[in-house]
């Protein structure tokens, strides 16, 4: 779907807002003031936007980036190189094309050996993973500990897209190479994780990956999301999760916070054409408003103008946007997804409709994540055993090597 400019929607200027002044001031290592919930009055370290919601990071976050598919000694192969891929939606916001890892090399031609036998790739991945996953908990359940009143709920997921990398000319192999060697200066690189996927994937996610790796079908569900900025509350963003009522109205299912990453480990997998993300995050839901906040936000929420015709499917008229000058409308979405589940991990494939009143950026984009359920259930019941937890990362990304990391159709060139 193709992103459509503001001043080509086919809606009055009227009914789109405009972005507040306060929305566009930026926060950076601010302190949340978060009244209703103590769990966020910790320092985070926000980096930044994504389509309307703010991306926070805990005090101690940990974000690693690994290379599967080296040769001995943690080489690259001579075949590997940086290259440029055309991507509209990230071209439009960094005016400029990013650069992903390709190797020239069949996968094949990688797992024969010279000799030296080598590691099972998700028996690597799991290795490095570990002891950070391990850490990056530990903190999560001393905080949870603390915060009983607080409703904390932590996810591990995998996601399954490409690393990109900015900042080209000046991004090389060389330079690729030792932020790899040396983790402490790993962020040198900016990267981002592109998560769009074409349609042939899920497709065949749908078809073949779900009953293959044994989880039955859930539910699907349609959901509205309201992106609001809370002046009180300036590092974070508030998410109010609506479903649609017949009569076209939206009916709040939900209020969260911004998600907060723990842990974020961004693996590039040279024999294979898709990447892997692996991510521990905890969300709080907002369940001791005010009522003054609960009416503002209802308020917003019934404003609300569900219109197939606009990115993220919701607009506002002139003036509703807001609420006195404490709330603002700052994004939308628009998602349909499907989920998939059993006793160890929760599969959800979904259309996302996503739209930033700040930027005017809009992206659709389809998506595909694996919620490792039965790990986090492992590090909850057996903090101090770590065989458990074990066997059971490295089954799940054996799984994952093999049914999630093909795609012969990438959304960009």
């Amino acid at each position: 779907m193709a992103y459509i400019p503001p001043h080509k929607r086919n809606v009055k200027d009227a009914d789109r807002p405009s972005p507040t002044p306060d929305v566009l001031v930026p926060q950076f290592e601010r302190n949340l003031t978060l009244k209703s919930s103590k769990y966020n009055s910790e320092k985070r370290k926000d980096k930044h936007s994504s389509q309307g919601g703010k991306i926070i990071y805990a005090k101690h976050s940990i974000n690693r980036w690994w290379v599967i598919g080296l040769i001995d000694d943690d080489q690259f192969p001579a075949s590997v190189r940086l290259e440029p891929v055309s991507c509209e939606s990230i071209e439009r916001k960094n005016g400029e094309k990013p650069l992903v890892l390709v190797c020239a090399h069949p996968p094949k031609e990688f797992n024969e050996t010279t000799g030296n036998s080598r590691r099972s790739p998700w028996v690597s991945i799991a290795q490095m993973i570990q002891p950070h996953l391990l850490t990056s908990y530990r903190s999560v359940w001393n905080e949870m500990e603390f915060h009983e009143s607080e409703e904390i709920k932590p996810s591990f997921v995998a996601r399954f897209g490409k690393i990109l990398l900015h900042g080209s000319p000046s991004v090389t192999l060389d330079n690729v190479k030792r932020s790899l060697a040396d983790e402490s200066t790993s962020s040198r690189v900016k990267r981002s994780f592109y998560t769009n996927l074409p349609s042939s994937y899920m497709e065949g996610i749908l078809g073949n990956v779900a009953p293959n790796i044994g989880v039955d079908f859930d539910e699907e569900k349609e959901y509205y999301h309201v992106k609001v900025f809370d002046k009180s509350r300036p590092d974070t963003t508030i998410s109010c999760k609506c479903t649609a009522l017949k009569g076209g109205e939206l009916e709040l299912h939900k209020i969260e916070l911004s998600a907060v990453r723990h842990l974020v480990a961004d693996i590039s997998c040279l024999e294979k054409n898709l990447d892997l993300r692996l991510m521990l995050y905890t969300k709080v839901t907002l369940t001791a408003l005010t009522d003054d906040e609960k009416l503002s936000l209802s308020h917003l929420i019934k404003s609300a103008i569900i219109d197939p015709n606009v990115k993220g499917g919701l607009r506002w008229p002139l003036g509703k946007e807001c609420f006195g000058d404490k709330y603002s409308v700052v994004g939308a979405w628009h998602t349909k997804a499907k989920a998939f589940k059993n006793l160890y991990m929760k599969l959800k494939v979904r259309d996302a409709d996503r739209f930033d009143f700040r930027t005017s950026m809009g992206e659709f984009s389809r998506e595909v994540g694996l919620k490792m359920t039965g790990i986090v259930g492992q590090l909850q019941d057996h903090m101090a055993e770590v065989g458990p937890v074990t066997d059971m990362l490295q089954d799940t990304l054996k799984l994952i090597w093999d049914n999630f990391l093909s795609c012969n159709d990438l959304p960009f060139s």
